[in-house]
């Protein structure tokens, strides 16, 4: 649970900085900072992504991933969530500072492939180097977040606590389940997802990480399947 913890005190020592003294920094300071967080989370998730004992298990979970997660549509389905949960608690998306605040950040720092994959990577492994990665993110944009929207973004600690720590709790019981082998090649599939999540950091190139989310689950299978059959390069 360290990662989470530390990605919860992020956010609200983030957050009470940005009601202090967010006014005070300059926007190129802070996107500046933020892409070069982005080169980070590119080095995390390539060093994660090059651990893999068989490319064509991370290139098979990835294809398969994607297939199932533009069927599902996951991004898509994610907004709608957002959406819904905007009109819930602010009518017409126009109700108090604080909720409006508290939903929009909470969406922004639960939804994605950093949380989920750095949740199961503590639970599993014991890296917290994700979630770590995660937490300067969330801080920093938590810092943007409460200079304009308020202290509704501290609130938004809680869910994130409590939905990683679920996450980290779960794969902490699966790790006497799978694999080494298993374990590295979900690490490996995250990886590469975790790239992709540097790509749009740095406004490189767009991706659907999200839909592609599915490619770490079917992993599973996926080199139990190799393993058997002896595939491999």
């Amino acid at each position: 649970m360290l990662g989470t913890i530390v990605n919860t005190i992020a956010i609200l020592l983030g957050g009470l900085l940005g009601l202090l003294f967010g006014q005070a920094l300059h926007d190129k300071i802070k996107k500046t900072v933020i892409q070069g967080i982005g080169l980070a989370v590119l080095l995390i998730g390539g060093n994660m992504a090059l651990k893999t004992e068989n490319p064509l298990v991370v290139i098979a979970s990835l294809v398969l991933g994607g297939i199932v997660g533009e069927w599902i549509d996951i991004e898509h389905r994610l907004q709608q969530l957002g959406n819904w949960l905007e009109r819930k608690f602010a009518k017409n998306g126009q109700g108090t500072g604080f909720t409006k605040a508290f939903v929009t950040a909470s969406l922004i720092y639960c939804v994605g492939a950093m949380a989920i994959m750095g949740a199961l990577e503590s639970g599993l492994t014991g890296n917290h180097t994700i979630l770590y990665a995660k937490s300067m993110l969330d801080g920093i944009s938590a810092l943007v977040f409460a200079s304009s929207m308020g202290v509704g973004v501290l609130a938004s600690a809680i869910p994130v606590f409590l939905y990683q720590g679920l996450i980290t709790f779960s794969a902490g019981l699966l790790q006497g389940v799978l694999s080494s082998q298993v374990i590295t090649e979900m690490g490996a599939a995250g990886g590469l997802l975790i790239v992709g999540i540097g790509f749009n950091i740095l406004e490189i190139k767009e991706i659907k990480v999200g839909n592609l989310l599915p490619g770490i689950f079917i992993a599973i299978p996926i080199t139990i399947l190799f393993t058997r059959l002896h595939l491999g390069v």
